[in-house]
This record gives structure tokens, C-alpha cells and sequence, in this order.
């Protein structure tokens, strides 16, 4: 399919045009979801999504027809799991460590996704949040150990000034999940800038550990622009939102809401996400569990606690393992040898020593 980081230079995401790139790739997840619509999905709604991790990959544009154009763009994946609801933990990096499926998806698309839910949940989202920030700050007390906690759990915007409010009132990073045109309402741009076009979407950051957003040069949100905090900033009078902090948080999202008598409704965003995404459900407590993707699933590197990207597997080499067994036994009996020869070279020097004491005397 057509990749979403490409979108029509002069239209917000709200306003797509079929005929555009995101429009396509739209049609594409709908003519998808539309194929799906006979297959029943309710069983996500016993699981949270765990945002795990995302990556690069450089691709062919097959789009370049201009010499201008990007021939090489990035094409950005977003690693998930689905996790149990009753075992998915904010703090863990990878969730949970049972009964758990693995999905990849189009990144513009997850966070497209996201977005639209942390709208419609920020409230009981930031109330959670807070909650447990209490809980480890000395009741709230300790307002440094509150926005650390807030920070921590990439979820900035519960605990925002009036200021930072408003800003976020003036900029939705909806519009720009994709990869969208800016038009700075401010001309406080170089000279030389004026007649260049700027795009802002969003791309891996932290080692793939956090979606940032930048600021772009051309439609595919490959190029970064020089510059480009300070270009926004210089433009608009405030910081570009999510250029330090994460579009999408560590903590664990439900799947669906309860509405308080134990009746669920599916969220969309595990919903359209889950039909959309490749998919590894080894381990996932289902009647068909669907494993198309484990193969490249397996080979993504993705972020860990300690900031290290390593694959999610390391295979163990049997040949290098008898190596290094046969190698530690040389050196053993080497080191025995060596002991030997010199224990019995020392009783020659004292035999030596003592007989000549004897032909002296």
C-alpha cells in the first residue's frame, strides 16, 4: 500500500483528499477493514495495548518524479503488544511476560490511532496517572517528583501550565500525525527561508523508545530541517509540541471502556489497529492465533529499560559454545602443567642448594 508520510502539501489531515497519498493509504486500511468487517474481534477486549518500541526502514519512493523529490524515504514502524488486561504493568517495558501477542504497524497509522484515543480518555487517563504519581510522591507533595512521574510515564500534557494549555489549544498533533504542510502564521523566518515549504510529522526517537515530532523540508517527512526547533519557535513564539516529549505514552491502554455494568465497547484504536497490523500471537491465549509476521517481528530491535537496543532474541551458537569449553580446558590443564614444571623446579634448586652446602662443609 501506499505509505501514510506522504499526505497532499496543502490540506490539513482533517480535509484528505482520496486522490492523495494519506487518502490512499486510508482507502486502503478502510478497503481492509472492510474485508474484516464479518470477523469478530470482541476477544481484544480483555487486553491493553503496550507501546514497545519503534523503527526505521529506508524504502524505494516510487513517487519521485521530480528532481527535487526524496528517492530514498523512510518508511517508520511502531512495535505493540496486547496484553491482559488484569496483568499489564506501566512500569515493565514490555508489559507483561505472559499470554501476550506482538504487532507491528505503519507508524502514521498507530499514532493517527492513538491520538484519537487519548482525546476521548485524557481525562481518565491523567486522573490514573495522578493517582499513582500521589502515591509515589509523598501524597503530591513533592511537586519535582510529580512532573518527573508525568514525564516518566509520557504523559506531559495531564500536568501543563495555562500557557502550554493554550498552545496546545492553537496546535493539534492530530493534524499532523501524518506528514503535514505548516503554514507559520508568524514571518519571523531568514530571507532565504520564505519560499521553502515546511512539513511536521512524526518520527522515532530516544533510540526508538519515544515518537517525537519534527520539522521537516519535503512531504515525506524524511529530511529534518536545520534548525527546525528553533525555526518553529522563531515562527510561532512557542516550542514545537512533542519535539522533546512523547506523542505516545509507556502506560498501558485498555481495549475497550466499561460503562460501568459490565458492558464493554471496543475502542477503536485496538480495534482498527489490530486488523491493520502484522501480527505474532504465539503466546496469546486464542483458538487461532494468527503468527503471519513472527518471522520479522522477531528480528526488530527495540528499546529497553536500560536504553540498549538489542534484538528481541539472541540465538545461542553451539559451535562457539564447544569452542570455548575446549578452549577453557586447555588453559586448565596448561595451568596445571605450568604449576607441575615449577613445583618441580623449585625441589631441584633445593636438592642443588643443599648438596653443595654439604661438599663446602
Amino acid at each position: 500500500g501506499t505509505s501514510s508520510s506522504m499526505i497532499d502539501k496543502t490540506v490539513p489531515l482533517r480535509d484528505i483528499r482520496v486522490g492523495s497519498s494519506l487518502g490512499k493509504k486510508v482507502m486502503s486500511n478502510a478497503r481492509a477493514l472492510e474485508q474484516n468487517k464479518d470477523m469478530n474481534y470482541d476477544f481484544i477486549a480483555d487486553y491493553s495495548i503496550k507501546f514497545q518500541g519503534c523503527h526505521h526502514v529506508s524504502q524505494w519512493n516510487p513517487y519521485a518524479d521530480d528532481e527535487d523529490d526524496v528517492r530514498i524515504k523512510t518508511k517508520r514502524l511502531v512495535r505493540f503488544r496486547l496484553c491482559p488486561v488484569d496483568s499489564c504493568s506501566n512500569s515493565r517495558s514490555s508489559g507483561c511476560s505472559s499470554k501476550y501477542g506482538d504487532y507491528v504497524v505503519d507508524l502514521n497509522t498507530f499514532v493517527a490511532s492513538y491520538l484519537e484515543a487519548v482525546n476521548e480518555d485524557k481525562e481518565e487517563i491523567c486522573y490514573e496517572t495522578q493517582t499513582e504519581c500521589q502515591q509515589e510522591c509523598n501524597s503530591g507533595e513533592d511537586q519535582d517528583c510529580m512532573d518527573a512521574c508525568y514525564e516518566g510515564y509520557d504523559v506531559s500534557y495531564c500536568n501543563q501550565n495555562d500557557d502550554q494549555q493554550q498552545n496546545d489549544d492553537e496546535f493539534d498533533a492530530y493534524d499532523y500525525s501524518g506528514c503535514a504542510q505548516i503554514k507559520f502564521e508568524r514571518r519571523r523566518l531568514e530571507e532565504n527561508d520564505n519560499d521553502y515549504q515546511y512539513y511536521i510529522g512524526p518520527y522515532c526517537a530516544d533510540q526508538g523508545g519515544e515518537i517525537h515530532l519534527g520539522l521537516f523540508t519535503e512531504e515525506t517527512c524524511t529530511t529534518f530541517a536545520n534548525n527546525g526547533e528553533t525555526m518553529f519557535y522563531n515562527a510561532m513564539g512557542y516550542e514545537l509540541p512533542y519535539s522533546d516529549s512523547s506523542l505516545v505514552s509507556s502506560r498501558c491502554m485498555a481495549c475497550a471502556n466499561n460503562d460501568g455494568n459490565d458492558n464493554y465497547e471496543l475502542k477503536d484504536v485496538c480495534n482498527n489497529v489490530y486488523q491493520v497490523a502484522g501480527k505474532c500471537e504465539t503466546k496469546m491465549s486464542v483458538e487461532y492465533p494468527n503468527e503471519s509476521a513472527c518471522t520479522y517481528i522477531e528480528g526488530i530491535k527495540i528499546i529497553r529499560e536500560d536504553g540498549v537496543i538489542r534484538t528481541s532474541a539472541v540465538k545461542k551458537s553451539k559451535a562457539a559454545a564447544v569452542c570455548i569449553g575446549l578452549f577453557l580446558t586447555i588453559a586448565v590443564l596448561l595451568a596445571g602443567y605450568v604449576y607441575y614444571l615449577r613445583t618441580k623446579l623449585g625441589r631441584a634448586q633445593i636438592n642443588l642448594s643443599a648438596a653443595s652446602q654439604a661438599t663446602l662443609t
